[in-house]
């Protein structure tokens, strides 16, 4: 009878946890944490305004607002290419979508990193992406 009552209270526990965990309001986004995050990007992504070539993906200087596909001199694959005609543009909704799941936001992409899970984290990601200043268009 013990045994029954100490696996319900574990069990309770757990479940009291996780409820916990899910309900709690997120934290606001801290980008020196999301400057942790880009670490998994880096090998093939850089936030340097000068370092744009030899990347396997496109320089995210300035990513946040900039219309898709639209870095000159980067072959983008024909899918990013065709959610670009279509009027993509990388803010912060959109990044957090790709960046949780990209196949969802461009079907195709080659974009291969395991997708960021966590919502703190992508949000923590969005605003180190931020720093780097927003889209500035050519005038």
């Amino acid at each position: 009878m013990r045994r029954v009552i100490r696996r319900l209270a574990v069990s309770l526990a757990a479940i009291w946890i996780s409820a916990a965990r899910h309900s709690a309001v997120a934290a606001p986004p801290d980008a020196a944490h999301g400057e942790r995050v880009f670490q998994f990007c880096y090998s093939c992504h850089s936030i340097n305004p000068a370092e744009t070539a030899n990347l396997q993906g496109p320089s995210l200087y300035r990513v946040v607002g900039r219309p898709a596909a639209s870095l000159a001199g980067f072959d983008y694959s024909d899918a990013m290419k065709g959610r670009a005609a279509s009027g993509l543009v990388w803010d912060e909704a959109t990044l957090d979508a790709y960046v949780a799941d990209p196949e969802s936001v461009v079907p195709g992409t080659r974009m291969s990193a395991p997708p960021v899970r966590e919502a703190q984290d992508r949000a923590d990601l969005i605003a180190y992406l931020s720093r780097s200043g927003g889209y500035q268009p050519k005038r």
